[in-house]
Formats: structure tokens, C-alpha cells, sequence
């Protein structure tokens, strides 16, 4: 809260004092009391100089408003998460439960930084949509993707508020390369998502929002991860996802 400078009240009766004290040495003069007037008005103006010392403003104290303010994308991160009451691991659980025998190749929870929620595809379960903390019409959701054996690759939408499964459809533009490149990959995945996201949680403490099977730029397998932590920054790792160990570590801050 800023506080205003405290009024300087004693201009106008000082001057008054000075004036009165000016009129009973003039009267004094002319009675021949000089000394005791004089006397008199050096007490008066010590008085006065005294008074007219100023009084310096107050100064507001340090509290909650003077810490450093939150960039749009770590407020973002706050509301969504603040919302979020389904972790990675349970919606990982529910995603690979929703199709026998598959695998978990990519899982993000939307709404985070870039606003990209994909609601438009179906309404909720309940034909009602729920809230979101950008006061939007549709909840936060996780969605997944889950591979089959054979490489079909299916896309599992789950509620982060209620854990209920939105929607889960295969993809219908897979052909046969595409297929055999999915498999391949899961099956040279030897740590699981949930070794990588424990991998990158045990080096920086925080929340798992996105994990995602792919290739670096060096065409080595790994798990890329996002964790949120307590400041509500976001740091990127990518996991080896053979040997689980970090690859790369980045933190944005914005």
C-alpha cells in the first residue's frame, strides 16, 4: 500500500509566534527593555528552529507487493495446475487401461503455456463442460497417446479434473511404414515413462506435465520431459531411453 508524506502542520503557527514575539519587542524597545526582549526572542527562535526541523515522509514497508511479479506463462502454469487434481502417473494408468495391451508414446496435459486444450474434437462425458482456470468453457485434460504392439496408435483424452476418459480413437492415417516405425520404437524404449519421469523429478523436484517418446537431434531414442516446479518455471530433460540418463536439461523461465 503507498503511504503519502505526513502534512507539514507548523508553517502557520510558527509564523504566527514569530509575529506576536516581533510586536512585543517593538513595544519593549520603546520602554527601554531591549535586554529582556532580547533575551526573550532568542528562546523564541530557538523554539521555532526547532519546530521547523522537517519531518521526513514515510517510508512503505517491504511485503507481499514488492515481490517479484509472475510472467504470464508461470501464472498460467499456477492456475492450470492449481485445477489439476489427475497426476501424469494416474493418467498414464488410465490411458494405456483404455486399450489392451498398448504402450504409453506421448502424454501432456493441455492448457499449459500454450493455451492448446483440443476441445473442440467432443463435449465431456457429462454432455456439460467444466470449468478451466482461463474461464474457458472446457476443462484441463491429459491426453495420451498409447501404441499397440503391431505399431496402431491410439489417442486417449482424460478429464485432469475428474480423471473420467473423454474420448479414445485410433488413428485412421497410419499406414504400414508408420505402423512398423511406432513399434520399433516402443520396443527400443527399454525404460518406461514413469523410470524417465522419476529420473527427472529425482534431479529437479516439481510436477511431470508432458512426456513424449521421440528422437533428438542426434537420432538417439529418448524420453523428452517437462517438469514444473515450486516457482512455477518449467525445466525440459531429455531422458535416454535405453540407458536413462540425462541427455539434456533446460529451464525456462518465462
Amino acid at each position: 500500500m503507498r503511504l503519502e508524506s505526513r502534512r507539514k502542520k507548523m508553517g502557520i503557527p510558527r509564523a504566527r509566534t514569530l509575529h506576536v514575539v516581533g510586536a512585543v519587542c517593538a513595544v519593549a524597545a520603546s520602554a527601554a527593555l531591549m535586554t529582556g526582549c532580547g533575551g526573550d526572542g532568542g528562546k523564541t527562535t530557538a523554539a521555532a528552529s526547532k519546530e521547523a526541523v522537517p519531518i521526513p515522509p514515510a517510508t512503505p514497508s517491504d511485503g507481499p507487493s514488492g515481490s517479484a511479479q509472475l510472467t504470464e506463462d508461470q501464472t498460467a502454469r499456477k492456475e492450470l495446475l492449481g485445477v489439476t487434481k489427475v497426476t501424469f502417473d494416474k493418467a498414464a494408468a488410465t490411458a494405456v487401461g483404455e486399450v489392451s495391451g498398448s504402450k504409453l508414446a506421448e502424454l501432456d496435459l493441455k492448457g499449459l503455456d500454450d493455451n492448446d486444450n483440443d476441445k473442440s474434437k467432443s463435449p465431456s462425458p457429462s454432455g456439460t463442460p467444466s470449468p478451466s482456470p482461463s474461464g474457458s468453457s472446457a476443462a484441463p485434460e491429459w491426453v495420451a497417446e498409447v501404441v499397440e504392439k503391431d505399431g496402431t496408435t491410439h489417442t486417449v483424452r482424460i478429464d485432469a479434473i475428474s480423471g473420467k476418459v473423454i474420448q479414445t480413437v485410433a488413428e485412421t492415417d497410419q499406414d504400414a511404414g508408420d505402423k512398423r516405425e511406432m513399434a520399433d520404437r516402443i520396443a527400443r524404449a527399454t525404460q518406461t515413462p514413469q523410470e524417465a519421469a522419476k529420473v527427472a523429478t529425482d534431479k529437479q523436484k516439481g510436477t511431470v506435465t508432458s512426456i513424449n517418446l521421440d528422437d533428438n537431434d542426434n537420432k538417439a531414442l529418448i524420453w523428452s520431459v517437462d517438469v514444473v516446479t515450486k516457482d512455477w518455471n518449467k525445466t525440459d530433460f531429455e531422458i535416454d531411453a535405453v540407458k536413462g540418463t540425462i541427455t539434456r536439461e533446460e529451464v525456462d523461465s518465462d
